[in-house]
């Protein structure tokens, strides 16, 4: 526990204060942490995924030799300042953690922090410990900022406000293009703005919130392209009493549906295409505030009334389950809106006497006062994980005193976007403590994710995390004073730590692991409520649930924020280059601590190296499947195991949780209502909800529609004569090419050929030895396809119903062209589009070579391009042994898992930075291969 005493440091000349006493967790006094780790140099060379060139090469950088590639790499690539090639360019972590902890220690040493210089020390070398270790990390602006010539800015993402003026909205649109234009994303809700059913003072009509969002929308997507690090990010709420409710539900489904037409049409609607500008809406998550009235008349069936901005009378009425009943059909249709929980937010915020709660940040984690900013850490649960399986609660507790002190110390030296942020956020030292890789200590506990059990460890561990964190707040308020706004908001943040105290109290433990980290966190929160009567409290926030994303990869975490693992079996990067695909480390372990011998461990762990699941894995009893439930995959955990384990940590939480709760396609609109019900029921602060392939990309109807025949003007009977198609046989001798593939390990051969006057006409496959199941299988679909070609069906008929078809195997491919595959099918059907469409029509369809979408990024016209590799001269008929296509696999050591790109991730974005599908962190997304994401990180 740390204490506190009188110290001699002065604060900015005024009378000493009392400074903290540190204690030590990991290191030792009289040696430097960085002299006990094993530093090896390393090359880190990154190659672009288009063409195999090297986009990035640093040569000789130091890391310890417990990092991994993929984590060595992304800090090399983001996180290391200086030129490439200068001797001014970082180039070990030491000097990376150093440039960081510096500015945090001198800043702490001059506002009177510490009670000694030893303290100091202890807090120094603690940090570098903790940081070295993968222990915990920073949100990436931190690594970005701190240390360097630029602002020092802290904070990922920001809360705004808008008021109904168009001074404020234009206002508005400029603080959201300095927040992007920095990287960074912010949210905003715009329920101040008149709606378009009202009257101006001048006597018109006013526009409305959803017109105003069209040119958000517009300079969001402009500074995206504009050579930002990662797309813009941003979050726009409406309450659902505003007049306008209906049109800002529907505005992004209606958008999907232009998409689809459009395409449809032959435009370029591809992620990047030149005609995707053209539709609205794009660059933001929506989400609509749903208070405790209108959900209880849902539940009713009643009226709800919707009211003016301005005077607050009912202006017009709707039944309240069909207005519900489309915001679930909205999020059905194209995954927006999302919702949050309006009187339950605020029934936890600690100063209302301040304002109101209206806003989010993008990803929903940070919840608190207008014009204010997230200053977030989160720590790394696998690593107090002890041999015995045991939580290490002692250093848990020490570690989390140790990251509070640091983030409250960086609000002190933080620079911010605007003048009025940086006054609030001073004024109130929000911060964001969190955690990542609990869906690993579960499973290597030998806890399934849906179960009592897992939700006890959850919840307790948050609560102990939170209560540590606000008596360590209180502690900090003793040193160096309480917030500035909490003289006004005592006694509504008083009331708020008696409700997080009650919630630990009813909380209940299953097992011995959550017993004994419940205990201690009733002990912390009992002394949090003592410390805080006598001091107040340092931070009008404390913690929240982040996604994690490039800090996850840092820190080599299996699983991201409140995550379940995403699949059993993953790629790992090669130090020489290349993969491997391996089982996740959890599984042996959690297999040890639920009693199975070394040898059917062993058996178990194969099998699931073959299949990718446990059904059916030898040795392995029914009753222990779900300990092994990933989010996608065989057994894929139900969207209401999400809804739950939210709701388990929920109340030990400051803020919210950046989480989406992943439905399969066949879901239906009515599965939706229930999980924004039971978010509401089970005290859920915001939701958000994503169906399997509801984006564009799912196949769609070629036609415009049937047109309506004529009535007859005669009765007679008149001949009908039916065009029936004819074959068209292909010539004795036709030009071919042979590919040879590899779809997610599994190898064949397609060969394909064309009639002499063009057109493909026929296409054969292999895929195992002749005479087994899956070469007759091959044979027979081969045989459908070709005949089908030979009479008359276009190729992109076939494009519609085989591309993005989904089954086992699947994943990376040695293909430059199509780098993940979600099925042998969809590969086979991506390849001929690319040797066989002209360009315009496989656009319509999103499909791209290589070249063509590094000509996208370029700004260049693909149409305009010649082909890098001149196919015809590959158009020969050959022996398959004697010409296969020969591929560069390119990037393929990155450590992506196996599943990542199936099922939910089918239409997560391609990241900017190195064009890999993206996969879900929370409710935003992370690139595995380089660590860029599309929000807070």
């Amino acid at each position: 526990m740390t204490e506190t005493a009188s110290g001699s440091v002065a604060r900015g000349g005024k009378r000493p204060r009392k400074g903290l006493k540190m204690k030590r967790i990991f290191t030792k006094p009289g040696v430097h942490p960085y002299d006990e780790i094993q530093w090896e140099r390393r090359d880190v060379v990154m190659t672009n995924w288009r063409d195999g060139s090297i986009n990035f090469e640093q040569r000789g950088v130091e890391f310890p030799e417990f990092w991994s590639v993929n984590a060595a790499n992304i800090v090399t690539t983001k996180y290391f300042r200086g030129a490439v090639g200068t001797p001014q360019r970082e180039w070990s972590l030491k000097q990376l953690i150093d440039r960081v902890v510096g500015v945090y220690t001198r800043t702490g040493i001059e506002h009177g922090y510490f009670a000694s210089d030893e303290d100091a020390e202890i807090f120094d070398h603690e940090l570098k410990h903790a940081l070295a270790h993968q222990v915990f990390a920073f949100n990436s602006p931190v690594w970005f900022n701190v240390g360097t010539q630029s602002p020092q800015q802290v904070s990922a993402c920001f809360i705004l406000s808008v008021d109904d003026q168009m001074e404020s909205i234009l206002e508005w649109y400029k603080e959201e293009g300095v927040i992007f234009k920095g990287g960074s994303g912010s949210g905003v809700n715009l329920s101040r703005i008149r709606s378009s059913k009202e009257l101006l003072s001048s006597g018109g009509t006013a526009s409305g919130p959803v017109s105003f969002m069209r040119g958000a929308d517009a300079s969001a997507g402009t500074i995206k392209s504009g050579g930002a690090t990662r797309r813009a990010a941003k979050m726009v709420v409406l309450d659902v009493d505003h007049p306008d409710i209906e049109e800002f539900i529907e505005t992004k489904a209606r958008e999907e549906d232009k998409i689809r037409a459009l395409r449809d049409a032959g435009f370029d609607m591809d992620l990047g295409g030149k005609d995707i500008v053209s539709v609205q809406y794009q660059n933001a998550n929506n989400s609509v505030r749903v208070s405790d009235e209108f959900m209880r008349a849902v539940e009713k069936g009643e009226k709800f009334g919707l009211r003016a901005r301005l005077t607050g009378e009912v202006i017009e009425t709707v039944d309240a389950k069909d207005l519900f009943r489309k915001m679930a059909k909205a999020a059905w249709e194209c995954a927006d809106p999302g919702v949050q929980y309006d009187d339950t937010i605020n029934d936890w915020h600690t100063t209302p006497e301040t304002g109101r709660i209206t806003a989010s940040n993008p990803c929903s984690e940070y919840v608190h006062l207008d014009n204010s900013s997230c200053n977030l850490a989160s720590i790394n649960l696998l690593k107090f994980l002890k041999d015995d399986n045991s939580f290490n609660v002692a250093d848990f507790v020490k570690l989390t005193e140790l990251i509070i002190t640091a983030m409250d110390i960086s609000i002190t030296f933080a620079d911010f976007p605007t003048e009025k942020i940086g006054e609030t956020t001073r004024a109130y030292r929000q911060l964001g403590i969190g955690y990542a890789n609990l869906g690993a200590l579960l499973m290597a506990t030998g806890h399934a994710y849906d179960s009592d059990g897992g939700r006890a460890v959850a919840g307790a561990i948050t609560s102990l995390m939170t209560g540590v964190s606000y008596r360590r707040s209180a502690e900090l308020a003793g040193v160096v004073g309480a917030y500035d706004g909490y003289a006004r908001n005592a006694e509504p943040h008083k009331r708020v730590m008696r409700k997080h105290a009650a919630a630990n109290d009813n909380l209940r433990t299953i097992g011995s692991m959550d017993a004994k980290i419940h205990t201690e966190a009733s002990r912390q929160w009992s002394e949090c409520l003592k410390l805080g009567e006598k001091n107040g409290y340092r931070n009008a926030q404390a913690s929240l649930l982040a996604p994690t994303g490039t800090i996850g990869l840092m820190m080599d975490c299996d699983t991201t924020g409140i995550e379940p693992d995403l699949a059993l079996v993953k790629f790992k990067k090669l130090v020489g280059g290349g993969s491997m695909q391996i089982v996740n480390q959890t599984i042996p372990r959690a297999l040890k601590q639920l009693g199975y011998q070394q040898e059917q461990i062993e058996a178990i762990v194969e099998y699931i190296a073959e299949h990718g699941h446990v059904v059916d894995a030898p040795g392995l009893r029914k009753e222990h499947y779900e300990v092994f439930d990933c989010a996608m995959g065989e057994r894929a955990i139900a969207p209401m195991g999400h809804v739950r384990m939210m709701a388990a940590t929920q109340p030990f939480l400051s803020g919210a949780i950046s989480k989406t709760v992943n439905l399969p396609e066949s879901a239906t609109i009515d599965d939706i209502e229930q999980v924004y019900m039971e978010g509401w029921t089970l005290g859920l602060k915001a939701l958000a909800v994503y169906r399997d392939n509801c984006k564009v990309g799912q196949p769609l109807s070629a036609g415009n529609g049937a047109k309506k025949e004529e009535a007859a003007k005669e009765p007679e009977v008149k001949v009908i004569e039916v065009n029936r198609p004819t074959r068209r046989r292909m010539p004795n001798q036709r030009p071919s090419m042979t590919t040879r593939f590899t779809v997610g390990g599994a190898k064949g051969y397609m060969t394909a050929s064309s009639y002499p006057d063009d057109g493909l006409g026929e296409v054969f496959l292999k895929m195992s030895k002749q005479g087994s199941t899956l070469a007759g299988v091959m044979d027979a679909f081969s045989v459908a396809i070709s005949i089908g070609l030979q009479y008359g069906v276009p190729l992109e008929t076939y494009m519609s119903k085989f591309v993005n078809m989904r089954f086992e195997p699947a994943g990376m491919t040695d293909d430059p062209d199509i780098r993940m595959a979600t099925s042998v099918m969809d590969y086979i059907f991506r390849r001929l589009a690319l040797d066989h469409l002209p360009y315009d029509e496989r656009a319509a369809l999103g499909i791209f070579s290589a070249t063509e979408r590094a000509a996208q990024q370029r700004g260049e016209d693909p149409a305009a391009l010649q082909e890098t590799v001149d196919r015809e001269a590959l158009a020969q008929s050959a022996p398959i042994e004697e010409k296969p296509k020969e591929t560069n696999p390119g990037p393929a050591a990155q450590e992506l898992t196996l599943e990542s790109h199936q099922r939910f991730t089918a239409d997560a974005p391609l990241c900017m930075t190195c064009g890999t599908k993206m996969r879900a962190a929370g409710s935003c997304y992370v690139c595995e291969g380089c660590g860029s994401t599309s929000g807070c990180s």
